[in-house]
């Protein structure tokens, strides 16, 4: 059995190849894919060659963990059954070639528990729900004040901060992303003379702000990292030691954060609307993601499997 797949032979070169894939035992379901999106923070790191050190790391590579498709065959022991709808957050299928995270193919073979069923007729809206439950695990600290980016993260932040009784002010300089906002304000953050903010999220992954951010903290504040950061991260002492101010990172979502963030998405209370912006047929993948990459008004580039062979 094999596939096409997205495949990085080093920075900047990517395209489409076909692999073999792994062949199922059973406790695994292969899964037809017909959606994945590109995260602008880790795989564009990966894409420019500035990914730092990370377990696995190294070209060629299959990159993505945002991929929605159909069981197409289930194993005995997988859990699972054929037909459904689920989402994929990466995979380990393809022999030699690594998987950072191994999700952009035509064609998956997984563990069945790492196919989460999805409500039908959600569609590409599918991609989104990686960038849901790491907002929702970046929210288990307490809700922000101040969002930092008012990208897919930052809005997802800013829906779930407003679901729970929040009232949160986003930060964005980009005038291409100024709109689009449900329930919050968005400013530039030269227009912004609040310097008293409790806890803010920086989910720009903007590593040269964190200076800034502990100036604008009350004493004891917090700035949660909810990005992802490829050069260090610094700030002066002396504001941070009058503030008694507070760091915590926010790391990689857990399964019941997926759980809980599908879960809103099916009662209705989430709405993923809005978000996926551009769309591309998985051939066209140089294009896409330079696309991802570069354009502003991008926020979401979702590749279209359907009609790989």
């Amino acid at each position: 059995m094999d596939t096409v797949a997205v495949i990085l032979n080093s920075p900047h070169r990517i395209g489409v190849q076909r692999l073999e894939l792994s062949g199922p035992v059973e406790a695994d379901v292969v899964v037809d894919v017909a959606f994945s999106g590109i995260s602008s923070g880790t795989e564009r790191l990966l894409w420019s060659g500035a990914m730092p050190d990370f377990p696995g790391m190294g070209y060629p590579l299959v990159p993505g963990y945002e991929s929605v498709g159909r069981v197409v065959r289930a194993g005995p022991l997988s859990g699972r059954r054929a037909g459904e709808s689920v989402f994929v957050a990466g995979a380990r299928c393809f022999g030699a070639v690594r998987s950072l995270f191994g999700g952009t193919a035509a064609r998956l073979v997984v563990p069945g528990p790492r196919a989460v069923p999805l409500p039908e007729g959600l569609g590409e809206r599918g991609v989104l729900l990686a960038l849901a439950a790491t907002a929702r695990h970046a929210l288990a600290g307490g809700l922000p004040e101040l969002i930092v980016g008012h990208g897919v993260l930052g809005r997802l932040l800013a829906r779930m901060t407003v679901l729970a009784g929040g009232t949160p002010t986003v930060w964005e300089r980009s005038a291409r992303r100024l709109g689009g906002a449900q329930g919050y304000a968005v400013l530039h953050p030269d227009e912004d003379t609040c310097r008293d903010y409790g806890r803010i999220h920086e989910a720009s992954g903007d590593a040269d702000g964190l200076g800034d951010l502990i100036g604008r903290l009350r004493p004891q504040g917090e700035v949660v990292l909810a990005g992802f950061y490829a050069k260090p991260l610094s700030f002066a002492f002396a504001p941070a030691f009058l503030r008694e101010a507070r760091l915590r990172v926010s790391a990689e979502w857990k399964p019941e954060d997926l759980a809980a963030a599908v879960s809103l998405v099916a009662s209705g209370r989430l709405s993923l609307d809005g978000l996926v912006t551009h769309r591309r047929d998985a051939a066209d993948t140089a294009d896409a993601y330079r696309t991802a990459f570069e354009d502003a008004a991008c926020l979401k580039m979702v590749l279209d499997w359907r009609d790989a062979a």
